[in-house]
């Protein structure tokens, strides 16, 4: 091999000069390497919990087929990919930055009005496409919808102390999911994930409220 040479391949998969191998899965000798270069960033301590330690390595080796699918640094994917009532979500944060740093459109845009004291906030996310110039707006994410879909009602909420950005992720999760769905690789943003997971054991524990003894005797 040409010492000059970056791309390296191991049984016929070729790897990125970053080390990683195309596919994790793809062959026994990927994912020994992948695991060497996962043991380096599962032992460090500037990586977020759910990837530390051995007992994490599966994380991690999701983590690198991601960041190697997606051509961005493990690191990054591993900073903002949080693992929230064991679902995959990404920092909505990130996933903003996700879309402006594409390329294909200008940077995405939010159209407020209302306020959450008067109970009327909204939010619309919108960008243009630069291929077209065509404009892309998103669904419009509502204080009522919040209030029906339960986001806003749970105890420690962010929605009752910071409703603007809340409402601001949610309309570019709603915005992502329709024009850039690759991107999103299939998962939610940890708001998202956050507000449902807190609705879903809501609504369990009612269903497991006992039944009114009168009643049953009746």
């Amino acid at each position: 091999m040409n010492n000059n040479d970056h791309t390296l391949v191991i049984h016929d998969v070729q790897k990125p000069a970053t080390g990683i191998p195309a596919s994790v899965y793809s062959s026994i000798n990927a994912m020994e390497e992948a695991r060497r270069i996962g043991n380096a960033l599962c032992s460090s301590s500037f990586v977020p919990e759910e990837y530390r330690g051995q007992q994490n390595m599966a994380n991690v080796l999701v983590a690198l087929e991601l960041a190697n699918r997606m051509q961005v640094s493990p690191f990054m994917v591993m900073q903002n990919l949080h693992v929230i009532h064991g679902k995959p979500s990404w920092s909505s944060q990130y996933m903003i930055a996700m879309i402006n740093g594409s390329g294909r459109f200008n940077s995405l845009r939010f159209e407020l009005s209302g306020s959450w004291a008067n109970g009327d906030l909204s939010c619309c996310a919108y960008a243009t496409e630069k291929a077209s110039g065509e404009v892309l707006r998103g669904t419009t994410v509502t204080q009522e919808m919040a209030k029906v879909e339960g986001w806003a009602s749970k105890r420690g909420s962010k929605w009752q102390t910071m409703p603007e950005l809340m409402i601001t992720y949610r309309a570019a999760a709603f915005w992502a999911r329709v024009y850039v769905p690759e991107m999103l690789m299939g998962f939610m943003t940890q708001e998202e994930n956050e507000d449902i997971a807190q609705v879903e054991i809501r609504t369990e524990n009612v269903a497991a409220e006992p039944k009114n003894v009168a009643t049953e005797v009746l």
